[in-house]
């Protein structure tokens, strides 16, 4: 494959709630995408919006250049790249985006699998939530070596208003695992200091939209009853694992882990009524 030639091929593994919107922009930039997911309705969504659909990993590799994987957790993302063969029909010079939030050394180690094949491994998880998927102005953080950041750009930018490369493979995953640790420290916060509000008789709307005007307006706030922490408790405990391999101690974090697996979006939700 000539690295000079631009990406025209694309593919998606992975047509969730974010993997789906990925998939639009890139058709929406005329990239020549296919899509793969084990669920029915997703493929069938998918369908509708003009996505073909392949009926494995392995297919999707005998068509695209660059893929970009969004699935849940480290196994899948194993048995997607290794398991069910993409590695085994990518043809060289092709890059294998991982925008899954998983552990660097899963990245890490699907990259050296990759680098003998001359295919290219990124990690690129992505943060601002949904609705930033939706309009496809997600920030990528990106790991990887420049040459596949390179060749993988024009895909990336087609759902990320800014996307970042932070160094060697497993580099992104760090970066938006501490982008994290930072969001859900500040969404207990915000969650116990608006309890206390309620409880003083505050009308906690009008309160929210004052402290946005204030030095202690941070991003969760500013999006009050719309973010879902649906993934917080697995990336505290991501973070506290790499913590604790690496012997850093992170008491700050470990009693936020504690407090996300307490506070549920409901009982955030239950503030504004």
């Amino acid at each position: 494959m000539n690295h000079a030639n631009p990406v025209k091929r694309t593919g998606m593994i992975g047509l969730g709630a974010m993997g789906i919107q990925f998939a639009r922009h890139m058709l929406r930039k005329e990239f020549d995408v296919v899509g793969y997911d084990v669920d029915a309705d997703a493929v069938r969504r998918a369908k509708n919006d003009g996505i073909r659909h392949r009926s494995s990993p392995a297919e999707i590799g005998k068509h695209a250049e660059v893929v970009v994987v969004m699935v849940a957790t480290d196994r899948q993302v194993d048995d997607v790249i290794e398991g069910s063969g993409l590695l085994g029909t990518l043809a060289p010079g092709s890059v294998i985006c991982i925008a899954s939030s998983v552990t660097p050394e899963t990245c890490r180690r699907l990259a050296a699998l990759a680098a003998v094949k001359d295919i290219g491994v990124l990690d690129t998880p992505v943060v601002l939530g949904q609705e930033a998927a939706d309009n496809g102005t997600c920030t990528v953080y990106v790991g990887g070596e420049e040459r596949w950041f390179s060749r993988a750009l024009p895909v990336l930018q087609s759902f990320g208003r800014d996307v970042i490369r932070l160094g060697d493979v497993g580099s992104g995953q760090i970066a938006k695992m501490i982008n994290n640790m930072l969001l859900w420290a500040t969404m207990v916060a915000n969650f116990e200091s608006l309890t206390l509000a309620k409880k003083l008789g505050m009308d906690i709307p009008q309160l929210v939209a004052a402290l946005n005007r204030g030095s202690g307006a941070n991003w969760s706030l500013s999006r009050w009853g719309k973010s879902t922490g649906k993934w917080a408790e697995k990336d505290m405990d991501t973070a506290l694992e790499l913590a604790q391999a690496a012997k850093v101690a992170v008491p700050l974090g470990g009693l936020v882990d504690q407090l996300v697996k307490a506070i549920n979006q409901e009982k955030m939700r239950a503030l504004l009524s």
